[in-house]
C-alpha cells in the first residue's frame, strides 16, 4: 500500500484555510494526501472586522467559524486543537504542548503575527491590541464599562478621564477603531445616560508616530482619512511618539500627558515565534525569510505563508501582511504540494507571484478610502465598496446575511446589538479596566 503524503498546516488563518482547500482533491493517481490542520483556537477568525466586535457592532459568532465545521466535508483533513511547542526538522515531527507528535512530509507554517510593544511588553496589560476574539471582547468591556463608571463618578476630572479613549497607531486598524469609537459614543449611546452626555463629553485621540495616517495608502487618501476623522470629532496627533502607557493614560514624547481610561494598541506587530522552531533566517520583525517558492532556506519541505513570511513581489517589494496576500500564498503552496504529492512536479516550482488588488479602510458612517490601482474611491461610494468587499470574503451564506442585516439595522437606527460587558471584576473589587 502506498504511503500517504502527510501535510501538516499550523494556523487556521486565511493562508492556512486556503492551503487546506487547495489540497482537498490532492493525491491521485499515485497516492493519497493526509492533511492535518493544527491551531490553538477551534475557529477561523475574520480579523478585518474584529474592530466591530470591539465596538459592539457585531457579535463574535458573526465573524468566526468553527474550523471543524468549515472542513466537515473534506475527508482527507483532520483538525486538531493544540498549541505547537516546537518542530523536529530531522525527524519531521511537529510537537505540541499537549504531548502530540505529528509526522509530516511537508509542513506549512501560517501562524501570523502578534502585538509588538517595541520592547515594552509591560504595556500590554493596560493597552491591549486587537488580534483575537478575546482581545475584542476585553476592549469592548473596557469601552462600555468606562461609560458606566463615568455615569456614577462624582469628580469631573475623573469623568473626563473615563470618557477619554486613546488609540495608538494610525494604520487601518487604528483609523477604523477610532472612527467606530466616536460613532458608538455620539450615535449609539446618545440619550441613554442621565448624568453624562456621551456625545458631547467623549474624547477619542488617535496617536501616530509617523507623519501621516494610513502610510501604506496613497497620500491623498491619507489626507482624506485625516480630515474625515477630525470632522467626526477624533483628535488626530501625527508625528507623536508614545513613550509610556499606564492605568492612568498615555505619555507622549513631546511631554504631553493624555489621561485616558482605555488605551487600544494598534501601533505594531511582530511575527509569532514559529521561526525559532526551525531555526530559520528571520528579519527584524521575526518573519521568516523565504525562497521564491515560499519554502524555508535549507528546508524545501517547510513553507512559511501569510504574515509570517518575509516575501517579495516580482519587483522586489515586500508582500504586505493582509488577508488577500495570505490567501494567495496558501493557494499557491497548496497547489504546489498537490502537484508534488501526485508526482507531477519534476522541475523547480515557478516562483510565487503576488497580485495586489487594492487597499481598503473604513473611517466611519458613509466614509471610507479605497485604492484600486489608479482608481481612488472615498466617501459613500468607498464605504459601499468596502462593505461589499468584506461581505464577499465572509465564510458562509449565513454570515453574509447576518452581517448585512446588522449593518443595515445599525445604519437605519444607529443602534448596536452586541453591547455586553463580559469583563469580570477582579476578586476583592477593582477599578475600571485600564487602571493599574
Amino acid at each position: 500500500m502506498t504511503q500517504p503524503f502527510r501535510v501538516v498546516i499550523v494556523g487556521a488563518g486565511f493562508g492556512g484555510l486556503e492551503a487546506a482547500r487547495a489540497l482537498a482533491r490532492a493525491g491521485p493517481p499515485r497516492g493519497t494526501v493526509e492533511v492535518t490542520l493544527v491551531d490553538r483556537q477551534n475557529h477561523h477568525l475574520f480579523q478585518p472586522l474584529l474592530y466591530q466586535v470591539a465596538t459592539a457592532a457585531l457579535s463574535p459568532g458573526d465573524i468566526a467559524w468553527p474550523a471543524r465545521s468549515i472542513f466537515r466535508r473534506q475527508r482527507n483533513l483532520a483538525v486538531i486543537m493544540a498549541e505547537v511547542a516546537g518542530v523536529d526538522t530531522e525527524a519531521r515531527l511537529v510537537h505540541t504542548r499537549e504531548g502530540l507528535a505529528l509526522p509530516y512530509d511537508a509542513l506549512m507554517l501560517a501562524t501570523g503575527t502578534t502585538h509588538s510593544y517595541f520592547g515594552r511588553d509591560e504595556w500590554a496589560a493596560v493597552a491591549p491590541g486587537l488580534k483575537t476574539i478575546a482581545d475584542a471582547t476585553e476592549i469592548r468591556g473596557r469601552l462600555l464599562l468606562a461609560f458606566e463608571r463615568a455615569e456614577i463618578a462624582a469628580d469631573a476630572d475623573e469623568q473626563r478621564r473615563l470618557l477619554t479613549f486613546a488609540v495608538v497607531g494610525g494604520g487601518p486598524t487604528g483609523v477604523e477603531m477610532a472612527g467606530a469609537m466616536v460613532e458608538l459614543a455620539r450615535h449609539t449611546l446618545r440619550g441613554e445616560f442621565r448624568r453624562i452626555d456621551p456625545a458631547a463629553m467623549t474624547r477619542v485621540v488617535l496617536i501616530e508616530a509617523g507623519p501621516r495616517l494610513l502610510p501604506s495608502f496613497p497620500e491623498e487618501l491619507s489626507r482624506y482619512a485625516h480630515r474625515s476623522l477630525e470632522r467626526m470629532g477624533v483628535q488626530v496627533l501625527t508625528e507623536t511618539l508614545v513613550t509610556g502607557c499606564d492605568g492612568e493614560g498615555v505619555q507622549c514624547g513631546d511631554g504631553r500627558r493624555i489621561p485616558a481610561s482605555t488605551i487600544v494598541w494598534a501601533a505594531g506587530v511582530t511575527a509569532t515565534p514559529a521561526g525559532t522552531w526551525i531555526e530559520a533566517p528571520r528579519d527584524r520583525a521575526g518573519r521568516i525569510t523565504v525562497m521564491p517558492d515560499l519554502s524555508v532556506p535549507g528546508h524545501p519541505e517547510i513553507f512559511a505563508i501569510g504574515d509570517l513570511a518575509a516575501a517579495t513581489d516580482a519587483e522586489g517589494r515586500p508582500v504586505p501582511g493582509i488577508a488577500p496576500a495570505a490567501k494567495q500564498m496558501g493557494r499557491y503552496v497548496g497547489r504546489l504540494l498537490a502537484a508534488r504529492a501526485a508526482g507531477g512536479q519534476r522541475s523547480p516550482a515557478p516562483p510565487f507571484v503576488y497580485r495586489h488588488y487594492g487597499d481598503l479602510a473604513t473611517i466611519g458612517r458613509r466614509s471610507a478610502v479605497v485604492a484600486l490601482g489608479r482608481i481612488r474611491l472615498t466617501g459613500l461610494i468607498g464605504w459601499w465598496f468596502w462593505g461589499i468587499a468584506h461581505i464577499w470574503f465572509l465564510i458562509g451564506f449565513r454570515s453574509r446575511v447576518v452581517v448585512s442585516f446588522e449593518w443595515l439595522w445599525s445604519y437605519l437606527t444607529f443602534q448596536r446589538g452586541a453591547r455586553l460587558i463580559t469583563w469580570r471584576r477582579p476578586r476583592g473589587g477593582g477599578d475600571a479596566p485600564g487602571r493599574g
